[in-house]
């Protein structure tokens, strides 16, 4: 009898796990020269760009899911570039992490909290992760939490993030905590940073085939 109920429990989470798998959207690579290196990510198929923009050595773009707007949105994946911060003094991956959280901090010190994933490596590449976020935020049109993993980058002469926020209800805490995060993580790797090859257009195949 136990035998059976074990069976049919394991079909059961495997008829679970096909459905979810089916359900999630197919993601596609997206690399882009930015400044120095050409940043390579996994990005959800059910997102489109609606912001990109290069000035005074800041590049950013941001990108929402289709059916949502700049002004309006419950998902965001932002990338953006600090062009030549290696030369930066004391300069680090989870220093720039930090300098990002102390400004969700700032917006909302009372419902400010953190999770570090810690150091990360993205091939020769030092990076570092973190789940940030505000239980409640005045921006937009109504109040609301908003929570979101940060992954810092350090290039070869350049820093870049790419960041996953998501909006919600306000709450005392934003859920740092949730399971969520690690799995957006996932969702967006591979991670890489890929020399740019001179005369090279899109696609990048130096970068698409790098193994």
């Amino acid at each position: 009898m136990r035998a059976t109920t074990t069976a049919t429990i394991l079909a059961a989470s495997l008829l679970l796990a096909a459905t979810a798998q089916a359900q999630a959207p197919q993601s596609f690579r997206v690399i882009s020269p930015i400044f120095g290196q050409l940043v390579s990510f996994a990005m959800p198929s059910n997102f489109s760009a609606v912001l990109e923009n290069t000035k005074d050595g800041h590049y950013i773009r941001e990108a929402v899911l289709k059916d949502e707007t700049p002004e309006l949105w419950t998902q965001m994946i932002t990338v953006t570039g600090e062009k030549g911060m290696t030369l930066t003094p004391g300069a680090s991956p989870e220093m720039f992490a930090g300098t990002i959280a102390g400004g969700f901090r700032s917006a909302c010190p009372d419902s400010f909290a953190a999770r570090p994933f810690g150091a990360l490596k993205f091939g020769r590449f030092e990076g570092f992760g973190a789940v940030i976020g505000c239980g409640r935020v005045d921006s937009g049109a109504t109040r609301h939490s908003e929570t979101a993993l940060l992954i810092t980058l350090k290039g070869a002469s350049d820093y870049y993030t790419i960041q996953w926020a998501e909006r919600g209800p306000e709450s005392d805490e934003p859920p740092v905590n949730d399971e969520r995060w690690q799995k957006r993580l996932l969702e967006l790797s591979p991670i890489e940073l890929c020399p740019i090859v001179a005369g090279e257009a899109a696609p990048y195949p130096s970068c698409v085939n790098k193994s």
